[in-house]
Order: structure tokens, then C-alpha cells, then sequence
């Protein structure tokens, strides 16, 4: 082995070593050679002398190297990278391509211009680089078909390349990418070009064929074509060339062999016994000679790239892909001015269109599941989407960073997602929560703005200067929708004809409103009031998803046909294909990098609002409270307060919060299902609502903002029409007229038992007495009474609230009294055929107001949400007590003094009997 240290050229010899320990040289070249798990040097002559420049590797396949600083570059196509060593023995190494390649199966080092380039026979793609891999350039991505090995002239500004595709072919053109100079050179008798190298002295191009076994020349221009082995080559690879001899791998000797470059004659295996011989070089500066270099002042005058040129004035200034070269020709802009954003299942892309080639570039993002939805903000410059899986919304910057995570709760099939460039918030849609929901673009001050009527909704577009939004519903009667930016005014635009309307976009300049449907198979268009309803595109639309418009283009994405396309938005026609034959692509937004659309009055100081400013039309910008963090507006209609209580009532079909200190607007809490809602109860220690609802003959829960909701008794109850919280030991009580039971469960329904059974003709309402251990509830029967009964369901008496001082305080106008609670100085109540809520002072009766008069439902049950409500401890509060089930406080017997302390019993679930310990619970 060789010495590790640097390798240098002296004198007429190449020579291994370091200045301390002296210099080996040899009069034969050095090979560089990859072997797929290594990069390697051998000297020509000996074999044995060798040295591993780097090892460790995947899948090395290509390499070449920079002489005049001891560096190599190599390709791994197993990483689908390219990285960088020096051979100084440290086995070190730097990534310089570390996304979007494929198969990197060429690689050709520019030692005058210090650029690197490159083949991907997947991406079908030519591209360069500075060899740090700064300022990435596509330089050909048309009518190429699996292309190989690529070797360049910088002395002349030319590049050649192979191509095993379809049509095999040897082509040449300037290094700056230029189609005018881009010539097919070889054509004929040609089939696995494999292996590429020039020779600079005598103006030729040296080729191997894998298939037709055979070595080739010809001049740079592809005349004079000589064979120079033929038919005698196993399975040649790669080639180079040093002076008078060419050096070649073959996969099927595992060797490295030369022959003389013009007569083949001389054949002798150099090296042998290889892993696997992938591309090779001749290590040595004579292959890397100096000369002229044009962009070597001021790199020719350009703001990027200086690419060598085969014309005058022998280089071109070129820009990073995607972005476009200015007229003076040197400037390059600062970033593309209109791109695409693409969301495919694993990944984020940019497309820009400034430029023709339309490559799509990865985002540099992590943990990214499946991807649906796709938005992004010019004023900020973040990308937002929506990822099925980890049931996310994200943002981050185009170049990746500040990545983080908007919303995280309450997410289950985000299909849409849009951005309130003007009023800074973000909307989406939820096919699994059936909602749309907006938050500010951080993803505070969350609120459910339609949660009814939805069955799949899915796109998702804003017209934030005329306060509307439009989304579409693919459910069993599709339909796009148009509401207010508050969710009010809400109207269906377009029911008919409809089938899986997957993508919706506004022209704002025209007023038209665009969608695509996936099953219909077509592309429409109407005005935004839904009238002129037009279609645009009907055929070779196989499924249509992601959707977007731009300038005068409609673009969309199309899951059969694996593309992205597009065509004017007016005619239909100048259809193009943007992306092919790329799978899993999802959501699509076409943006203007440079413009922003309009204004409105949320546009400075978030319109005075304390939270939420959502645009509405004609009424303008209006300020809104988050759902499920108790706000509620103050009469100044700015600012959202946190109040003391609000109270809750139950409607039939719904259930609602409503202020108790400002105006009594009334909200909707979005609960999907509610039927028939009866009794109201809340845990305020984690703020869940608890309900029973008469015809679904269940009890649910749900959070104030109506997620997570849970159907938590199903089974065995008729007409579940009382209930209420224990809200120290997390029990739920209940009274059911059809099985005239009283019943305890725990909060989540579990270790379900009945308390009371005997005497019970209609019981009613019930309400709990934790700190002191307490039931008291109604019975309608022959007799109608009052009960009370400690929370194990003993002790059992009739009771007036131990029938002391009864008053009464309302007498009028009662038509149909059903629930009623009290707060601070007043009590609160509901009638049933007034369809009201009243309230009158609690000790006099006086000043009676009505504050809520309802025109649809009956208002059943009603209570106060109020931290204070529920006060006080009781034994079951730690622990559970011990109990394995259910604890139940009780008082405890009067001691001598007549004090009676609190006190619990454990109990059992039906079919359970307790332990002798009293705390276990065991299966009869």
C-alpha cells in the first residue's frame, strides 16, 4: 500500500507522498477508480501499489477529480448524492448534491471554470454546479433518455455525453447549455454506450459499448469514426486516456485493463480481482491542462454562473435553476417571480416558471407524512400544508427553515388549507371533522366557523378583499359553497352536475370562480355569484386534485396521468404539460412571488381586533373571539374578554354558549350529531360539556370547542332525560324515565352500576351535592316530588331542600318552565313554549328580562359554565379513594357533637362484587 499523504504531479512522473516523508514516483499513471464501496488509486505498472482515498462508501458510481487541489468528487447512487474528498488520507468527506438526484451516473469536473456537471439517467436531466454545489443548474432536460457518461473540453467550451436509451446516441454541446450548439454526433452502431472519454491532443472521442462489446473512436465532431477493440469486450464500463494508452473497467472480468489507443494492440489487464468497477480517471495533471480561462476576470462579469462557451466571447452567464437571467445577460434576478407549489404524499416542491425547463425542486423539510393541501404567504414568505397522517398544518420558509408546527389538536383529515394574506389567518377544511376552522397564521386564537351542513368538504379558496370564502363538498350531494370570512350569508353557488369537486380558484381581476372535478372529468368555470356556469376543459382529464390559477393559466394536478398541467384560463387551449410522470401529487398553488392582491380594512392593526378580524361583505371587517377559550366580545365589538361565566343551554339540535355580561349573543358550540339534547352538565377541570340526547338514547361529551366528542352511554338507557356531573370524584349521574332508573357511571361511561330502582315513576332532573355528599332529583309521577339521597343512592328522603323556607318567586306568565340555574344575584331559566331564556333577581323575582328568544327550537336544560361552580372536596377526590371502580362520598354518622364528617364507599359495576378489602372490584 501507499503511503497516505498528498498525490502530486513532478516532474514527467506522478508521485505519492507528503513534503515529510518524501515523494514515491512512478513513470506509469496513476488510475482513480471507484468500486462502489470505495474510491481507490492504483499505479498502472504495479498493482500492488495502491492506496483507498475513501472507503465506507454505499454505492459509489461515477468520480472525477480536481488536480489542483488534491480533490475527487464522486457519485452514490444508492444516496442519490454527490460528495467530495480530499486525498490526503483522511478519509474525510463533504456533500455537495444532497437532493434531487436519482441515478447520478455521470460526472465531469470543469478544472479551468471550477464547475461540476452532471448525468441522472431517472430525472433525464444535465445539470451544473460550483463544485461547493452553490448556484444549481439544469443545463438540458429535453430529448434525453438515460444519460450516462459525460466528459467536458473546457479548452473549447464543449461537453459530450452518452445516451442508452431508446434511441442510443453520443451528443456534444457548449458547456453553457446552449441548444444552438447541441448536436447529435454518433448514431449508428451504437447500443450501451457506457463509457466516455476525450482525448485532448489529438481532437477525439473515445467510447465503450457494453452490448456490442467494442471500443470506438472518432474526431470531437463525430467524423472519422475507427473502431479500436472490437467485439472482444465482456462488459466495458468506463474509460479514460493518459498519452498513448486507453484504460477501461469491466464488470464481467472485474478488472481494469488498457490497450494502445489506436491500434487496440498492446492489451494487458492492469488490475484485477475488483469488487465492483464502476468509472475511472488518470490521476495526473496532464489530463486537467492549464489554458485561457474567460471567466477567470471578475467570472466574465456574471452575478452567478460563468459557463465556458464553444462561441465568442467564450462563456455565457447563466443563473440557479428557476431563476431568470436579466436582459444585460450577467444578472441573475434575486428568485423566481412565479413558481408552482407542489404537495406530494412525502414532500414539498418548487416549480418556477420563470424559466422553460420547469424543474421541480424538494424543499428541504423533515418528518413530512402526507402531504394534502398547499398554501404559501408572500408577506412572510412560509409555505403551509396539511399532512393526513401525523394529522398536522405546518408552515415553514421556502428554504426550509423555521419549520414548526401551526395547528396540532382537532385535526383528522385536513383537505384544504388557504391563506388570509390581507387579514393574516389561516382556513382549512376537514373531511374528518366536518369543519372549517380559521386561526391567525401562528395558530393562535383558534374558531370553528362552519361546522354544520358539511358532509366532505375539500378545497378551499379566499377572496379576502370582497370578505368571502369558497370551498367545495364532494359528499352524497356535492356542492361549492360560498360564505362570509366569519362564516355568515352562507349559500350553495353550484349544486348540479357536480361529482368529486376536488379543486376551486378565483380569478380576481375577471370575478370568476374555477374547479375542477374529479369525476366528472372536467374543468368549469362561472362568475362568482355562480351564474355563466361554463365549461373550460373536458377531455383527458382522468382525476383532477390539486388546483390553482395564475396570470392567464388554470393549473392542476392529476393522479392518473402523474402530471401537473395547464391551460388558459380563457380559451381552454395552450394546454401544456408542466410535470410528467411524477406519482403522489396532491395539493397545488400557483403564486406570484412579487404581488400581493388587495386590501381591506383588516389590513392595519388587524382592523383594532383583539384576536380575530375576518372580512365580511357588505358589512366589512368584523372582529371575532376564539372557539373554546371562554372569550366573548365586549360591547365595543373589538375585544375579546375572558368572562367570569357564560351560561350553556341546550336547543334541540345544538348546543350553545351565550354571554351573561355584555350583549347575550348567543354561539354555537360545532357538535356534530346532536339529535334531540335534553340535560346539560360540564367538568370544568378539563372543560367538557356532558349531554343527553332523548333520540340518539345516549350520553355524549365533548370539549367546549365541540372536538373529541364521545358517545360514552350507548346501551340500556330509553329516555335519558336528568343528569349531572360529580365533578370531585369524575362521576356521571343520570335519571332515565324509560327504565325509571337513577344510574352512576364514570366520566368516560366505564364501571356503569344503577343506584336506585324502587319507587321511581318519572324521574327527572337531578343535581349533585359533592362537598357533602348529596343527590337530590324530581319525580313527575302520581305524587310528584322532590328527593334527596347521598351519592351511594342511601339514606333516601322526600325533600324540599330539607323544606325550609319555601318561597315563591315567579308566578306569571310561566307557559312552560323547564331548566333553570342560578349566577350571582339572578336566576336563569328556559321556557319551552316561548322557546325563551328569562331571568328575574333571585330573592325578589324582580326584574325580569327575557335575554334570549329563540325562532326554531325548544331551549331545554340550561346551567352556568363557571369555574366557581364547582367548589369543594370530598375524600373520592384523591385517588379515587383507593377504589378499584367507583367512590361514592357519603356523610359520614354524627359523632357525639353532631358533626357529620364526609366519608366514601367503593362500589361495583353491575356483573362486579366487592373484595373483602372494600376497594376491589371482582368479576362474579
Amino acid at each position: 500500500m501507499l503511503p497516505p499523504g498528498y498525490i502530486k504531479y513532478h516532474s514527467q512522473h506522478s508521485c505519492v507522498g507528503s513534503i515529510e516523508r518524501g515523494f514515491l514516483c512512478f513513470g506509469s499513471p496513476l488510475l482513480l477508480f471507484a468500486n462502489r464501496k470505495d474510491v481507490r488509486l492504483v499505479d498502472a505498472a504495479n498493482s500492488r501499489n495502491s492506496s483507498v482515498i475513501i472507503s465506507g462508501l454505499e454505492d459509489a458510481a461515477a468520480v472525477d477529480f480536481y488536480y489542483a487541489e488534491n480533490s475527487v468528487f464522486w457519485t452514490d447512487v444508492s444516496l442519490e448524492m454527490i460528495k467530495r474528498t480530499y486525498v490526503n488520507g483522511s478519509q474525510t468527506s463533504t456533500n455537495v448534491i444532497t437532493f434531487g438526484l436519482l441515478s447520478p451516473d455521470g460526472l465531469a469536473l470543469d478544472w479551468l471554470g471550477e464547475k461540476l456537471y452532471w448525468t441522472d439517467s431517472e430525472t433525464n436531466r444535465i445539470e451544473v454546479s460550483n463544485l461547493n454545489g452553490s448556484c444549481r443548474k439544469i443545463l438540458f432536460w429535453e430529448h434525453l433518455d438515460q444519460p450516462r457518461a459525460i466528459a467536458l473540453d473546457p479548452l473549447n467550451g464543449y461537453m459530450y455525453w452518452t445516451d442508452w436509451g431508446e434511441r442510443p446516441k453520443i451528443e456534444r454541446a457548449g458547456m453553457d447549455g446552449s441548444k444552438q450548439n447541441r448536436s447529435v454526433i454518433i448514431s449508428e452502431r451504437i447500443h450501451w454506450p457506457n463509457g466516455l472519454t476525450l482525448d485532448y491532443e489529438d481532437s477525439k472521442i473515445y467510447w465503450a459499448d457494453a452490448k456490442l462489446n467494442f471500443i470506438h473512436s472518432c474526431n470531437f465532431d463525430g467524423s472519422d469514426r475507427q473502431p479500436v477493440v472490437q467485439g472482444s469486450l465482456p462488459h466495458p464500463f468506463a474509460l479514460t486516456l493518459f498519452e498513448e494508452r486507453l484504460f477501461w473497467t469491466d464488470w464481467h472480468t472485474r478488472a481494469i485493463h488498457s490497450c494502445h489507443k489506436r491500434t487496440g494492440g498492446n492489451r494487458e489487464v492492469v488490475h484485477s480481482d475488483i469488487y465492483s468497477p464502476m468509472d475511472i480517471h488518470v490521476y495526473t495533471a496532464k489530463r486537467q491542462p492549464a489554458s485561457n480561462n474567460p471567466c477567470g476576470n471578475n467570472n466574465g462579469g456574471c452575478s452567478h454562473l460563468c459557463l465556458m462557451s464553444p462561441q465568442p466571447p467564450f462563456f455565457s452567464c447563466a443563473c440557479p435553476t428557476g431563476v431568470r437571467l436579466h436582459e444585460n445577460g450577467h444578472t441573475c434576478a434575486s428568485s423566481p417571480k412565479e413558481i408552482l407549489l407542489l404537495a406530494r404524499r412525502s414532500d414539498l416542491r418548487r416549480i418556477s416558471l420563470d424559466t422553460p425547463d420547469y424543474t421541480d425542486v424538494i424543499l428541504q423539510l423533515s418528518d413530512i407524512r402526507h402531504t394534502i393541501a398547499i398554501d404559501y404567504d408572500t408577506v412572510e414568505d412560509y409555505v403551509y400544508w396539511t399532512d393526513d397522517e401525523v394529522h398536522l398544518i405546518r408552515r415553514a420558509h421556502m428554504d426550509g427553515s423555521g419549520q414548526e408546527v401551526i395547528v396540532s389538536t382537532e385535526v383528522e383529515h385536513p383537505d384544504g388549507v388557504a391563506v388570509d394574506w390581507i387579514g393574516r389567518n389561516l382556513y382549512w377544511t376537514d373531511t374528518g371533522t366536518d369543519r372549517i376552522e380559521v386561526c391567525r397564521l401562528n395558530g393562535t386564537s383558534r374558531k370553528v366557523l362552519i361546522s354544520e351542513g358539511l358532509v366532505e368538504p375539500r378545497a378551499i379558496c379566499l377572496d379576502p378583499m370582497r370578505g368571502h370564502m369558497y370551498w367545495t363538498d364532494w359528499g352524497a350531494n356535492p356542492k361549492i359553497e360560498r360564505a362570509n370570512m366569519d362564516g355568515t350569508e352562507r349559500i350553495a353557488l353550484i349544486n348540479s352536475s357536480l361529482g368529486w369537486p376536488n379543486g376551486v380558484a378565483i380569478d380576481y381581476q375577471e370575478k370568476k370562480l374555477y374547479w375542477g372535478d374529479a369525476k366528472t372529468d372536467m374543468i368549469e368555470v362561472a362568475n362568482l355569484d355562480g351564474t355563466d356556469r361554463k365549461v373550460l376543459v373536458s377531455n383527458n382529464l382522468p382525476h383532477i386534485f390539486g388546483f390553482s390559477l395564475l396570470g392567464d393559466y388554470v393549473y392542476w394536478t392529476d393522479w392518473q396521468r402523474r402530471s401537473i398541467e395547464r391551460v388558459h384560463k380563457v380559451t381552454g387551449g395552450e394546454r401544456q404539460v408542466i410535470i410528467d410522470q411524477l406519482p403522489d401529487l396532491m395539493g397545488l398553488k400557483a403564486v406570484n412571488m412579487n404581488h400581493v392582491e388587495g386590501s381591506n380594512g383588516c389590513a392595519e392593526n388587524n382592523g383594532g381586533c383583539s384576536h380575530l378580524c375576518l372580512n365580511t361583505h357588505p358589512k366589512g371587517p368584523v372582529c371575532a373571539c376564539p372557539t373554546g377559550i371562554f372569550f366573548e366580545l365586549l360591547d365595543d365589538q373589538k375585544t375579546c374578554v375572558v368572562p367570569d361565566g357564560f351560561l350553556l343551554f341546550s336547543r334541540k339540535e345544538d348546543i350553545r354558549r351565550m354571554s351573561l355580561e355584555t350583549n347575550h349573543n348567543d354561539v354555537l358550540i360545532p357538535i356534530q350529531g346532536v339529535k334531540d339534547a335534553h340535560a346539560l352538565d360540564f367538568d370544568n377541570s378539563d372543560n367538557r360539556i356532558y349531554w343527553t340526547d332523548a333520540s340518539l338514547k345516549q350520553i355524549s361529551r365533548a370539549f367546549m370547542n365541540g372536538s373529541s366528542l364521545e358517545h360514552i352511554i350507548e346501551f340500556g338507557i330509553e329516555f335519558p332525560e336528568g343528569m349531572a356531573v360529580d365533578w370531585v370524584a369524575k362521576n356521571l349521574y343520570w335519571t332515565d324515565i324509560g327504565t325509571k332508573r337513577i344510574e352512576v357511571a364514570r366520566l368516560d361511561g366505564k364501571s356503569r352500576r344503577v343506584l336506585i330502582w324502587k319507587d321511581l315513576s318519572d324521574p327527572r332532573s337531578i343535581v349533585l351535592d359533592p362537598p357533602n355528599g348529596y343527590m337530590y332529583w324530581t319525580d313527575w309521577g302520581e305524587n310528584p316530588k322532590l328527593e334527596r339521597a347521598t351519592l351511594d343512592g342511601k339514606n333516601r328522603k322526600t325533600s324540599d331542600m330539607l323544606g325550609q323556607d319555601r318561597r315563591v318567586m315567579v308566578d306569571t306568565h310561566l307557559l312552560s318552565p323547564r331548566g333553570i340555574t342560578q349566577y350571582k344575584d339572578f336566576i336563569y331559566w328556559t321556557d319551552l313554549e316561548k322557546k325563551s331564556i328569562e331571568r328575574a333577581h333571585k330573592l325578589t323575582g324582580h326584574n325580569r328580562t327575557t335575554i334570549h328568544q329563540g325562532h326554531g327550537d325548544y331551549v331545554m336544560d340550561i346551567l352556568v359554565f363557571q369555574e366557581s361552580r364547582q367548589p369543594g372536596w370530598n375524600p373520592c377526590g384523591v385517588d379515587n379513594g383507593n377504589c378499584s371502580h367507583l367512590c361514592l362520598a357519603h356523610p359520614s354518622p354524627p359523632d357525639q357533637t353532631g358533626t357529620a364528617n364526609m366519608t366514601f364507599s367503593c362500589a361495583c359495576p353491575t356483573h362486579y362484587t366487592l373484595d373483602a378489602d372494600n376497594k376491589t372490584c371482582l368479576r362474579k
